[in-house]
């Protein structure tokens, strides 16, 4: 059987960009989920702008679920490509079936507890009197598909893996195009509003999920899921690689929520609605960068993954060249965009001056130091992909910890709105401290011989 994309035998730099480009595509796509959703409830007639504020508050939280996949998805698939790397079929087999059980596992657990603590979870995450009906009506219609949710994005993890890079992106791009079709129905026409919104993306996430395990169930995928051989010391180290990433993801929507909580605290009721609702876009804004950054990065772990597990540090060090040019490229693009075209992103979501012109200087903020932190995805993603998990944990950490810090510090000193300088100050010095990290430690991790 040819493969799409054979990891041993392939040139470096056709590889990477075979497999970046899909993957980045496909979070690109995947954005469009919360967008559209947003695009849609924000211009819902009189309840527009509350009703976007409401998805704003539930955005954290179903990226806090979806981040559960991510620990699971980018924590098997790394070490089934060493395993694959290394000639050992059989432990990758393993690993897809515990992957498999696990996720399965842990989207009812998660399920049940959202439902339990709901309306607790949505109060202190800064859904005010007026906001909270439109949340909580989201919410709850989200958790529904928690399970398509946990399933397909992480099982398409071990697609993308295996050198399927398009698959995986058509896996993504059937529910994106599903969640679009049907918001406005839901939405607007049988009169649903926010709720249709919810509704409309836990369909699209079952048509992504059944597309996924229809193809990993299959005969096509090198390693197709199977049933039986769960081993308990298998799933703890799948977690234990898989923790960067789901640090990563979930501090980030623990970082979205804090920033909620410290716009509410400083804000006035009617301005912290209102810089609520327009955090909700600059996020939204924010998605399309680093959503297909880690794409690029994370779609080529599995370069970097077998590579390791085969012993050839020379097409490592290729594909890290590569994979950072592709980074820095696309977050220079993405740079330019948010100085000349934040004004037609605001104008999707709302037609109100002032929010048009929060919105817009707070990407500008936001954006200033994106270009570098490609540098850093480039890193951290690096680690994760060859199993060096303590490393890429502490990189993601630190950067979380100086972007908490800029929170609280800023807007105490010079008012609520310099929240938003709290990304540019620690993406830049993430780029700085992870570059220092690489320059000491890749000589001697690719060069000892190690093996996870």
């Amino acid at each position: 059987m040819k493969l799409e994309n054979n990891l041993d035998t392939d040139q470096v730099r056709g590889l990477v960009w075979r497999l970046a480009f899909p993957s980045m595509l496909a979070q690109f796509v995947s954005v469009l989920y919360s967008i559209v959703d947003r695009m849609y409830i924000g211009n819902i007639p009189d309840t527009g702008a509350l009703a976007l504020a409401g998805a704003g508050v539930c955005g954290p939280i179903v990226t806090l679920i979806s981040s559960f996949a991510s620990w699971v998805g980018v924590g098997g698939a790394p070490l089934m490509s060493i395993r694959l790397g290394q000639k050992n079929e059989r432990a990758a087999y393993q690993i897809v079936a515990n992957c498999f059980a696990l996720l399965a596992g842990m989207a009812v657990c998660i399920m049940a507890a959202a439902y339990l603590f709901k309306d607790q979870l949505l109060r202190w995450f800064g859904a005010s009197q007026s906001i909270f009906p439109y949340a909580d009506a989201y919410l709850s219609w989200y958790l529904v598909g928690t399970v398509f949710a946990l399933l397909s994005t992480g099982m398409n993890q071990f697609i993308i893996c295996q050198g399927y890079a398009k698959m995986g992106m058509l896996s993504v791009v059937i529910g994106a195009v599903c969640n679009i079709a049907l918001d406005p129905v839901f939405i607007f026409y049988f009169h649903m509003g926010v709720k249709g919104a919810a509704v409309a993306t836990v369909i699209s996430q079952a048509a992504s999920c059944a597309c996924v395990l229809g193809f990993l169930f299959g005969k096509r995928p090198i390693v197709p899921i199977t049933f039986g051989g769960y081993r308990r010391r298998i799933m703890l180290q799948v977690l234990m690689v898989g923790l960067s990433p789901f640090l990563i993801i979930a501090s980030d929507s623990a970082l979205i929520i804090v920033m909620n909580m410290v716009i509410r605290h400083y804000g006035s009721t009617s301005r912290g609605d209102m810089l609520l609702a327009c955090n909700t876009i600059v996020q939204s804004f924010m998605l399309m960068i680093t959503m297909p950054l880690g794409g690029i990065t994370g779609g080529t772990q599995t370069v970097l993954g077998y590579n390791y597990g085969a012993n050839r540090p020379d097409r490592i060090r290729k594909a890290e060249k590569h994979i950072v040019f592709l980074g820095l490229g696309f977050t220079a693009v993405m740079f330019l965009i948010a100085r000349y075209g934040s004004g037609m992103f605001v104008g999707l979501f709302t037609r109100d001056e002032a929010y048009r012109d929060i919105s817009m200087w707070a990407i500008r903020v936001c954006t200033l130091c994106i270009v570098p932190l490609a540098v850093q995805y480039t890193i951290v993603d690096g680690f994760t992909g060859m199993g060096i998990a303590k490393v890429a944990v502490s990189l993601s950490m630190f950067r979380k910890l100086i972007y908490f810090m800029g929170m609280l510090v800023l807007p105490a000193v010079f008012g609520v709105e310099a929240v938003f300088f709290a990304e540019p100050v620690s993406d830049g010095i993430a780029c700085i401290s992870s570059s220092l990290t690489f320059l000491l430690l890749s000589g001697r991790i690719l060069g000892d011989g190690r093996r996870l």
